[in-house]
């Protein structure tokens, strides 16, 4: 992987909270701007990436690399596409860790501008793999507005008080439901969980997108929303989360490039 890619790790605290669907439909939306971008589908037990984004052919291997499929744009490997049918996944701890390193060194991204990784939720074997392996990765924390929810994806987030990850900030997902009559938005699962997640993280609240059934319609059809819809409200929220995201430039700032003074005779 070339070490200028920029990682954003997507975790939750909980399942449920659509971090998969953030995941995809940011990783489409930064493709949209002209990057080169990627996902790993780290939710080793629970992967649904390809089914996201209608990928089904397999990886190919060239010369001992693993050859990733692409869709929209986007580079994608996940066990998923690894397993024969939606046969489970059996696998402890110490091969998980096998199974992402090898995502990461064995799986030919060529130069990527961005590489997404979906975590699977809480803070197990996968979250600490992949500090170890990708120390500057940069966290993107999902969660709702729900209390219940907050509350478990600000335990998600503390964990980089141990990795000494970034936090790149915090997304609310299904927000607020807009009123089919009005104007007014509803608040289905409560309000300020994302912010409170942002607080307590020091950490900005890169958006909050709305509830929108056609988000699980696209997910279910592999066309990423902001794709088959960008001018939705819950569309143009994660397209304006890319943009932030992209915004970001890598850069070589605090990093060790193996630069060697000169003498000047």
């Amino acid at each position: 992987m070339n070490p200028l890619t920029r990682v954003y790790a997507v975790a939750s605290g909980k399942g449920g909270v659509g971090k998969s669907t953030v995941t995809v439909n940011l990783a489409a939306a930064i493709a949209g701007m002209g990057r080169a971008v990627g996902i790993i589908d780290a939710d080793i037990y629970g992967h649904s990436v390809p089914r996201m984004l209608g990928v089904t052919a397999e990886p190919t291997q060239v010369d001992g690399v693993i050859v990733p499929p692409a869709a929209h744009g986007i580079k994608v490997i996940s066990i998923g596409l690894l397993t024969k049918g939606n046969a489970p996944v059996v696998l402890r701890g110490p091969m998980l860790h096998r199974v992402l390193k090898q995502f990461l060194s064995d799986v030919y991204w060529g130069d990527r501008d961005v590489l997404l990784v979906d975590l699977p939720p809480g803070t197990g074997d996968i979250a600490l793999s992949l500090a170890e392996l990708v120390p500057d990765a940069e966290l993107v924390i999902v969660t709702t507005p729900q209390l219940a929810a907050a509350e478990v994806a600000e335990r998600a987030g503390a964990i980089t008080k141990q990795t000494h990850q970034r936090i790149a900030g915090v997304v609310e997902n299904m927000a607020w439901l807009p009123c089919p009559h009005c104007d007014e938005k509803i608040d289905v699962f409560g309000s300020g969980g994302g912010q409170s997640v942002a607080d307590a993280l020091s950490a900005p609240l890169l958006g909050q997108v709305p509830v929108d059934l056609r988000l699980r319609e696209q997910s279910d059809a592999g066309v990423p929303l902001v794709l088959a819809d960008p001018d939705t409200p819950a569309a143009r929220e994660l397209l304006a989360i890319g943009t932030e995201l992209d915004a970001r430039g890598r850069g070589l700032a605090g990093r060790q490039i193996g630069l060697t003074p000169v003498r000047r005779s």
